[in-house]
């Protein structure tokens, strides 16, 4: 399977965590409002995609509305339209499609997309959030990388979308973190053994894990190593020496020359 290279400016721009989000200035997570805060500082932009009852790929974090919204129960149960009338707590914004939000940036700054895993038991998906996703791409001038945690989704995507570069989201995988998913399924996603069968370029890596043989491991090989979530520019300096670049919130990261 051909390996599609992560561009440079995923390497170069440091990468906000759901946009440059700051809920006292109004901008939620995933929000129009953050996404055109990054825009506008020149940062490039990871993103969270959910799938509405009607197949649209909506950018949006959780697999419920609770925590982000006034309203209750799965994203999955709501159409686009009815999704796009509801407010994102603590601002005016309402929940974006991924059109929505390609239109707002504009090919201006890279945009790495994280498809979030649909079967909820990181198993095989039906591909439909995939296939919403390789839609709304089509034509898109910028710059997109796409990832997931599930590498059934990320195999989904070297089908429908096989010039776009794409990664492996990982992890630690604590059991007690990843609870109820088995213990040893946990150690079979800790191993990050679908790189090579998914064709990846790249993985987002979990910042506490750098020091990870196997995170070495692929470097050596070529791998581009981004990491999650950097909230400090200590950290962030930590997690250079690893990592080919970060994906941060809560402070300023430097723009790289």
């Amino acid at each position: 399977m051909t390996r599609v290279p992560l561009p440079d400016s995923f390497l170069r721009l440091p990468i906000t965590h759901r946009a440059l989000h700051d809920r006292a200035a109004g901008r939620i997570e995933n929000s129009p409002a953050a996404i055109k805060a990054a825009v506008a500082a020149g940062y490039a932009i990871e993103i969270d995609l959910q799938l509405s009852s009607d197949g649209v790929a909506m950018v949006f974090h959780d697999e419920t509305l609770d925590r982000l919204t006034a309203e209750v129960g799965p994203v999955n149960a709501r159409t686009a339209a009815e999704l796009g009338q509801i407010a994102l707590k603590g601002s005016s914004d309402t929940i974006p499609t991924l059109t929505e939000v390609l239109t707002l940036i504009d090919g201006k700054v890279p945009l790495l997309i994280e498809i979030k895993d649909q079967s909820l038991v990181m198993g095989p998906t039906d591909g439909k959030l995939e296939a919403a996703t390789a839609r709304a791409l089509d034509g898109y001038p910028g710059d997109v990388a796409l990832m997931s945690f599930n590498p059934a989704s990320v195999a989904h995507m070297a089908r429908l979308a096989p010039h776009l570069p794409r990664g492996i989201t990982t992890s630690a995988y604590d059991p007690d973190d990843w609870a109820p998913m088995p213990a040893d399924l946990c150690a079979r996603f800790r191993a990050i053994p679908d790189y090579d069968a998914t064709g990846s370029s790249f993985i987002s890596h979990e910042a506490a894990d750098l020091d990870r043989d196997r995170v070495a491991e692929l470097k050596r090989q070529g791998a581009r190593v981004l990491t999650w979530t950097i909230r400090s520019p200590e950290a962030e300096g930590a997690a250079r020496w690893v990592a080919d670049n970060v994906t941060f919130e809560g402070y300023l990261s430097t723009l790289q020359a």
